[in-house]
């Protein structure tokens, strides 16, 4: 039996996974999300870290690998880091077993990956950082507008005559939201707008690495907007060489990178103890 833990620090949010592996089969013992919000990201990653033992009832001196994602490199307590993109695509076929793709949306990026059915990533592409296609440009809309994030999707959807954002520089698209609410452009038609606008380059990020069939995983911190997922869905449908494509996500999303850290924890630990370079506690 081997317990990992795989710890993925983002730009706006850490987020734990505790999984314990026996005879090839893992399971799930806890997990943890936090917020980060001005506060020092590898401070949260300790406590997102203590949390997940907490509600596992583990003991830390149990967890034979720690593994940390994201920006979690200089986490003093962790045994080894894997790269975001690998851990997503781990966690990515975690959730869904017959995706073949990722689209992991985060707060200041999107990124589509092309994976086979182990999770090994074949190819990606990213947007820019200063992109509008990101969950930190959602959010600063959404402020602008006195929206609570958790509405976003819900309020997308009732959309009826969307304002599409045609600005790709994250300045120049908010300068944009300005003058649509001056001209009296409901926020739902706004939100639409910037959704199927994003919806357009994630869906071009996915074509340009060869994806054009198949499941698609949704990840981050904007796999669980309901409003982008359904703008990808209707996107994705009006392109001819893309329709057998479908755009799926799981409650436990935002969770990908954590989950994949585990796993791959999981492995590399156990690849250790067959060479014989380190020995299982008993």
């Amino acid at each position: 039996m081997t317990i990992a833990a795989g710890i993925d620090v983002g730009t706006g949010a850490v987020k734990a996974a505790l999984f314990r592996a026996e005879n090839g089969t893992p399971e799930w013992l806890a997990r943890s999300t936090l917020r980060i919000r001005q506060r020092d990201p590898l401070e949260l990653a300790r406590l997102a870290f203590d949390q997940v033992l907490e509600e596992a009832k583990v003991a830390e001196k149990e967890v034979d690998y720690i593994a940390t994602t994201g920006e979690g490199e200089s986490a003093t307590f962790h045994t080894g880091h894997f790269y975001s993109m690998t851990t997503h695509a781990r966690g990515a076929i975690y959730l869904e077993p017959a995706a073949r793709a990722v689209l992991d949306i985060g707060a200041l990026h999107g990124r589509a990956i092309s994976i086979d059915e182990r999770g090994k990533v074949l190819s990606y592409k990213m947007t820019s950082q200063c992109a509008s296609g990101s969950g930190q440009f959602l959010e600063n809309i959404a402020r602008y507008l006195g929206i609570a994030q958790d509405e976003i999707g819900t309020l997308s959807r009732q959309a009826d005559k969307p304002e599409i954002v045609s600005s790709i520089c994250a300045v120049l698209a908010e300068t944009d939201v300005i003058n649509m609410v001056s001209r009296g452009i409901s926020a739902p038609n706004i939100l639409k707008g910037i959704h199927l606008s994003m919806a357009a380059r994630l869906s071009k990020l996915l074509k340009s690495i060869g994806v054009t069939r198949g499941v698609v995983m949704a990840t981050g911190g904007l796999a669980l907007d309901a409003g982008l997922i359904a703008a990808l869905a209707e996107d994705i449908g009006g392109m001819k060489d893309m329709q057998a494509t479908v755009v799926r996500s799981h409650p436990d999303s935002i969770y990908a990178g954590a989950i994949g850290a585990a796993l791959w924890g999981v492995f590399r630990f156990e690849k250790l103890v067959a060479r014989g370079e380190i020995h299982k506690a008993a």
